[in-house]
């Protein structure tokens, strides 16, 4: 019975059981939370670290479209798996799909600000 499970199944909220769910969940939830972290503390340190080169730019938007989109495709398989039955670990899928719904806002938030910025250059030249 996952945590979900036990603290909806009637009346469980004020036994040790309940609570002990909860505190499970909870665990869970933080140790998703800090793995989340590690995997993206890396990349934002190496952004700075890397010199500068012709093409630098087009790299790291093509490895970020790379990661948003592996993001989302994990999330999807998460969530097809959840619905079919072969996990049980709600927290990781919505975890997951939160993490690809972040990257995707980032993304189209990055992609709004670089066409306003060349409809800024190209407003130049008139």
């Amino acid at each position: 019975m996952s945590a979900i499970g036990g603290i909806a199944g009637g009346g469980a909220w004020g036994g040790a059981s309940g609570l002990r769910d909860i505190m499970n969940l909870r665990a869970q939830i933080i140790e998703k939370s800090q793995i989340l972290q590690q995997i993206h503390s890396p990349q934002t340190q190496s952004v700075g670290a890397t010199g500068s080169g012709q093409g630098h730019f087009t790299d790291r938007l093509s490895d970020a479209m790379q990661s948003v989109n592996a993001t989302q495709q994990r999330a999807d398989q998460l969530t097809t798996a959840y619905e079919t039955g072969q996990t049980q670990d709600v927290a990781k899928v919505m975890l997951a799909r939160q993490e690809a719904s972040v990257g995707f806002e980032a993304t189209l938030q990055v992609r709004n600000k670089l066409l306003s910025a060349y409809q800024d250059i190209m407003k130049m030249g008139v």
